[in-house]
């Protein structure tokens, strides 16, 4: 197939290669905190947040929170210094849910992210029941006058089954991310689907049938995102209360080799594992060397002889 023939070394196609591909060259991600909430911790929903999630909102690495977002971007690009890695960034709206606010605000954020010369595009993380239809239209806008700039949108949907999605607090049922994910391809709206792996109380085919199911729909990409018990969360109570354990690092990397050879080869994985600040991390504890996680993984995969794609349309019948 003609996508594995530029995946760049790798057995499957990471958003380095897809990069590189596109724009002839890495893109480097400056993260970027809104100062914007969440409808699961503003009160719309609750107040705690997803059970995983951070009192930054995942967005930890941002710049500097305290900053405005012209501020962020401008020390991001600066942390680069005189190293050459590239001509062009992508600022991605990581913290909270970010088209969660005043419209004329997040026309303002995003514009002003696009008119940058250094950033090629930008990557909106947000959920699904925070898609509002002005916001899709403000995107289609966005992208008429800014046709040689992306514009990207993550989506958080973490499993498509209900028991864990209650768990987890998510908030919303599967119906409203497939009616968000659906007016964001009518819209030509590229979206990054994020899931994580190893929620307490799935199976490994439970997991599996996630993936498969985002990959049916075919989008612009995917994060398999490790499920981090960090510092300050619910679900680090319940993990220091002995209700679940966290992956070991053999069985994530079998996990992932299932995951990216169910994949459709088209579509472009731009996490595998994912990151936890340090000094919050509780578990996985191995999970701090991302590098070497990479670099046992790929060897896996290459091992293994597992290529993306490689059991599309196949039902692995495995068990925790």
């Amino acid at each position: 197939m003609e996508e594995m023939t530029n995946w760049h070394g790798k057995p499957y196609y990471s958003l380095d290669a897809y990069c590189k591909n596109t724009y002839g060259h890495k893109l480097y991600k400056i993260a970027l905190n809104a100062h914007l909430t969440c409808p699961n911790r503003d009160g719309r929903l609750g107040l705690r947040g997803c059970i995983f999630c951070s009192a930054g909102g995942s967005g930890e690495f941002a710049v500097d929170a305290g900053l405005d977002v012209d501020q962020q971007l401008a020390e991001g690009l600066a942390l680069f210094g005189n190293k050459y890695v590239g001509e062009e960034f992508i600022a991605y709206f990581q913290a909270y849910t970010n088209t969660y606010g005043p419209l004329p605000y997040l026309e303002s954020i995003y514009r002003n992210a696009l008119s940058h010369p250094k950033v090629r595009g930008i990557s909106i993380a947000t959920r699904p029941d925070c898609m509002a239809e002005p916001v899709v239209q403000l995107l289609q806008q966005l992208k008429l006058e800014f046709p040689e700039k992306f514009i990207w949108v993550e989506l958080g949907l973490q499993t498509i089954h209900e028991k864990t999605a209650d768990y987890i607090r998510r908030g919303y049922p599967l119906e409203v991310f497939e009616d968000a994910f659906t007016r964001l391809s009518a819209a030509d709206v590229p979206v990054i689907v994020h899931l994580i792996l190893g929620l307490p109380g799935e199976s490994r085919e439970e997991i599996l049938e996630s993936v498969q199911w985002v990959s049916d729909r075919k989008p612009f990409g995917v994060k398999l995102q490790l499920l981090h018990v960090l510092q300050g969360t619910d679900l680090a109570t319940e993990y220091l209360d002995g209700k679940f354990q966290a992956l070991t690092k053999d069985a994530y990397l079998s996990l992932i080799a299932d995951c990216t050879s169910l994949l459709d080869p088209a579509i472009v994985i731009h996490r595998v594992t994912g990151d936890g600040r340090g000094k919050d991390l509780i578990a996985p504890d191995w999970s701090r060397n991302k590098k070497d996680v990479l670099n046992s993984l790929h060897h896996y995969l290459k091992e293994h002889g597992i290529r993306q794609g490689g059991k599309l349309g196949t039902r692995p019948h495995h068990t925790l």
